[in-house]
């Protein structure tokens, strides 16, 4: 299990890594932002709920590209 998680960070943290999945979330998160609550964000609706679904759609591209990675380097 140590080994596994010191795997993973030493894959996630790389600095060419962590550029490349950033990027990806930055970009896909974006996307995900506008195209499901854009609607929101342009009226000015922002609540805890909101904030909660927008980080998320950040975070899930990003916590993705890394098991990518993870999967990659492990086979």
């Amino acid at each position: 299990m140590i080994a596994t998680l010191k795997t993973f960070a030493h894959v996630v943290f790389t600095p060419v890594h962590l550029k490349r999945t950033l990027l990806i979330a930055f970009a896909v998160g974006t996307w995900l932002n506008l195209f499901n609550h854009g609607d929101e964000l342009l009226l000015g609706v922002m609540n805890a709920h909101l904030a909660g679904k927008l980080v998320l759609n950040y975070l899930t591209p990003f916590i993705v590209s890394n098991a990518g990675l993870v999967a990659h380097r492990r086979y």
